[in-house]
């Protein structure tokens, strides 16, 4: 063991003190290393040498040595027979949890809970074995390996339904519709969010759990473009993170504000900031949907695009919010177009296309398609390259009462012709 000295100290609180007194990180790490080495197994020495599994795993973290961690995970074998079951699990998931703070550590992360899957299976510790494996499918997921990920998951629900353990199924269903939806199977996503919330009914679901299955409710009705809907869900999401200081808060303040300019209520998102709750979060990702909300509000599409530019981080690279950045760019696109032909009965293409800074071509493909989706009434004259704009027909009120009563005196006469038809007979 390269990172341990060769004579051991005793587990004793004496010993744990000495490493918290030591002058730096590495004499602490080296202290704790040499009380883990010492032989003896009584009920004290074990409890020490867990406070020092816990210590040295919070000062490898400090000092970002994640090669380290692993290697003790294999170094701490033996140390897993003496205690019991359950404090191992706890040891082994805070040890994984430790390097998942280290940050660029996916692969190392995939290949430790690959290595703890298989100590797992060999020593038959299933309890802790369906952890690890949910945890490796999350990574496995992260990293975009989905087949690999989705082969895992299918097999661990089997088993886990089996065993009718309802907090683990909850967050491997979660786990299996955030999945699906990356495959852009939206049923599945949909069906597997709702085995998780039909789990987490019959049980107590701690608030962040509780809290992501809100924030992935959210995302598949956003998907669906129910946006009043998706906007509920991500703010019980953002209420259950912002209780407990998650940084996941953030995400769902961000995809609430989104929701309001989806339903064209972009003049709302600067109250939603300016609130108690919202000035917590300040920052680039707040301030990336506060200029796509001014860009709306302005129906610019100038503005848009310098947001985009200026927040590219957290605009086009969260995926959730990309998937919904072209529908409001297309939105955005034909309020602009509307703006321009307002004051127009006739109008050159050309004309347009240059006050909207855009192609030609671009422009009037999609003046067409404005007109086949009755956006607005018109026609294109593509041989003098112009646009007409007709005034919006009114309809007259008579008209339909006019049909309404030619219905009824039908009616009337088809009732008489029965009757007729009797007494004749």
């Amino acid at each position: 063991m390269s990172s341990m000295e060769s004579s051991h100290l005793p587990a004793t609180t004496e010993s744990i003190a000495k490493a918290q007194e030591a002058k730096d990180a590495p004499e602490s790490i080296s202290i704790l290393y040499r009380v883990l080495q010492d032989p003896s197994s009584s009920a004290e020495a074990l409890r020490t040498k867990e406070l020092a599994i816990t210590n040295l795993t919070n000062y490898l973290t400090k000092e970002n040595r994640a090669e380290e961690l692993r290697n003790l995970l294999t170094q701490l074998r033996p140390f897993f027979s003496l205690i019991p079951k359950a404090k191992t699990a706890k040891i082994v998931r805070g040890i994984i949890d430790a390097v998942a703070k280290i940050p660029e550590t996916s692969n190392l992360q995939i290949s430790l809970c690959k290595e703890m899957v298989e100590w797992t299976r060999a020593e038959k510790r299933t309890f802790l074995r369906q952890r690890v494996e949910a945890r490796l499918a999350a990574l496995l997921l992260e990293n975009e390996e989905y087949t690999e990920a989705l082969t895992l998951l299918t097999g661990l629900i089997k088993e886990v339904r089996r065993l009718d353990d309802k907090l683990l199924l909850v967050d491997i269903d979660l786990l299996e519709s955030k999945l699906h939806f990356s495959l852009r199977n939206l049923p599945k996503a949909k069906a597997s969010l709702t085995a998780a919330r039909t789990a987490a009914n019959a049980i107590y679901v701690p608030p962040a759990q509780q809290g992501t299955i809100d924030l992935q409710s959210g995302i598949l009705h956003a998907e669906e473009k129910d946006y009043k809907t998706a906007y509920s869900y991500f703010f019980e999401a953002f209420e259950a993170f912002s209780a407990l200081e998650d940084p996941k808060a953030i995400f769902s303040l961000k995809y609430m504000l989104l929701c309001k300019i989806m339903v064209n209520q972009a003049d709302d998102v600067a109250g939603i900031i300016s609130s108690k709750a919202g000035l917590k979060y300040l920052g680039p990702d707040v301030d990336a949907m506060k200029a796509v909300a001014d860009a709306y509000s302005k129906r610019s599409l100038k503005y848009f695009e310098t947001a985009l530019r200026d927040y590219k981080s957290q605009l086009e690279e969260d995926p959730i919010v990309h998937r919904h950045l072209s529908s409001l760019y297309d939105t955005l696109l034909e309020q602009n177009l509307c703006r321009l032909i307002e004051p127009y009965s006739r109008v050159e293409i050309a004309h347009i296309a240059e006050m909207i800074e855009l192609p030609v071509d671009h422009v009037e493909k999609k003046l067409s398609q404005m007109i086949l989706d009755k956006k607005f009434a018109g026609t294109l004259d593509q041989g003098a390259g112009c646009l007409i704009i007709f005034e919006d027909p009114k309809t007259e009120a008579i008209f339909p009462a006019t049909l309404e009563t030619i219905s009824n005196v039908g009616k009337v006469v088809d009732s008489l012709y029965m009757r007729s038809a009797k007494i004749m007979a």
